[in-house]
């Protein structure tokens, strides 16, 4: 029997959708590919404004200045740092408190989804947060940054819902083998959660990453700061030269190689965040949306 394949009539609506897809992703584009340009064009040309999407004038002093300057190097091991163990702590934290409040069996499962969600609308403040910080004997220390923020209530309910939707069953079927609680959260239930700890960690590992303002209050030695509180520097130094018209042409020199490391850094300082998250992007609906739509 002869099996003919039949060619799929592309339409307006196919040819409509292809286009806005296509505008679409120019528009997400376009910045990155602007950012790129203007870290390896000529400064002067990238001051100017003529770098509008290709590099012009290729010029690698941005790059250079940055790997010579020892303060970015320390940056960007500390924000690693902070990231990798930051998340950790996060997910240790948050994971099982969203699995044991999607237990209505457990006593005190609402009054602590309640008071958990208060804490998403009130807050002490910086202040009485940066006593007790100080109280606590953890300011000036990297334990601060891993420590602030460590449980998140948003995620928590993403967790919650998530671990809502898994079959019941196979719990209980652990347990008539003899698992312990514990033993059923390790062995069976994570195993199911693959899509939510992606998920998690894209979460908790861009917010480590982007982060500055914690650090910036406290932590006062360049040795222990990330990478972000170099960048906001850098960008700061930028500002100040340009406005330093009295220097005449070093001042605009300065000004031009400011600029060129400030894209520099945002490139070296998003790459492995770029680099990540075709990896996670697939965790997204899955995780996310699961528990969410029930039937």
């Amino acid at each position: 029997m002869k099996i003919t394949s039949r060619k799929k009539k592309i339409t307006i609506f196919d040819i409509v959708i292809y286009f806005i897809a296509a505008f679409l992703f120019l528009i997400v584009a376009y910045p990155l590919i602007l950012v790129v340009s203007c870290s390896i064009s000529d400064p002067g040309l990238v001051a100017t404004g003529q770098v509008l999407f290709w590099p012009k004038g290729i010029n690698m002093e941005g790059y250079k200045q940055l790997l010579n300057n020892p303060n970015i190097l320390i940056g960007y091991g500390n924000t690693i740092f902070y990231t990798v163990f930051g998340t950790l702590v996060n997910l240790a934290v948050t994971i099982p408190a969203g699995y044991v409040l999607s237990k209505t069996m457990v006593p005190g499962t609402k009054l602590f989804t309640g008071l958990f969600m208060f804490t998403m609308y009130f807050s002490g403040g910086m202040i009485p947060t940066f006593l007790l910080v100080n109280k606590l004997g953890l300011y000036n220390t990297r334990a601060v940054l891993l420590i602030l923020g460590a449980f998140s209530t948003y995620n928590c309910i993403i967790c919650r819902s998530f671990f809502v939707g898994l079959p019941t069953e196979l719990e209980e079927a652990a347990r008539i083998d003899g698992c312990s609680p514990l033993g059923t959260f390790f062995k069976v239930v994570l195993p199911l959660s693959k899509a939510l700890l992606g998920v998690m960690v894209l979460y908790f590992g861009v917010a480590h990453w982007n982060g500055y303002f914690n650090a910036m209050i406290y932590i006062n030695e360049d040795v222990k700061q990330p990478l972000q509180v170099f960048l906001r520097r850098i960008l700061v130094l930028a500002q100040i030269s340009a406005n330093m018209d009295e220097a005449g042409d070093y001042a605009a020199h300065l000004a031009d190689m400011e600029a060129l490391i400030r894209y520099a850094v945002i490139v070296v300082s998003s790459a492995p965040l770029l680099i990540l998250y075709p990896f996670l992007q697939k965790y997204f609906d899955k995780g996310v949306l699961i528990g969410s739509v029930k039937g």
